[in-house]
């Protein structure tokens, strides 16, 4: 399973970062043998529009799941339309605690955005 997680720093101990579209990188990791590679966050110089370009870019990498802990409406949508679910990290503070978790079953799935929109 490919899960993509937003990072502070780019490595798998990393701290991670609660904000999605502003999330300094993603890290791209292989749920069960734990290859990752680590992304810089493509959104989060933008002026706006950053959930959106950072949802674009983690569709583009296939991900099976999502973990983050803020999602604004724009990006939420983005993952509705092409169906990759969205989890909370809860009180996970690295990527391998997040990963472990999501593979426990015991991550919060979103529903809704989690955050308000910066834009109208």
């Amino acid at each position: 399973m490919k899960i993509v997680l937003t990072t502070v720093t780019p490595d798998l101990d990393a701290e991670l970062d609660p904000r999605f579209g502003r999330g300094t990188y993603f890290l791209v990791v292989d749920a069960d043998t734990l290859v990752w590679e680590a992304h810089p966050n493509p959104g989060v110089e933008a002026a706006s529009g950053a959930g959106v370009q950072a949802a674009q870019f983690v569709a583009a990498q296939k991900a099976d799941a999502v973990i983050s802990r803020e999602y604004g409406p724009h990006a939420f949508d983005a993952f509705q339309a092409v169906g990759t679910p969205l989890y909370l990290f809860g009180t996970c503070r690295t990527v391998r605690e997040a990963v472990a978790a999501l593979k426990a079953g015991t991550l919060q799935r979103v529903d809704a955005p989690t955050k308000q929109g910066s834009h109208p």
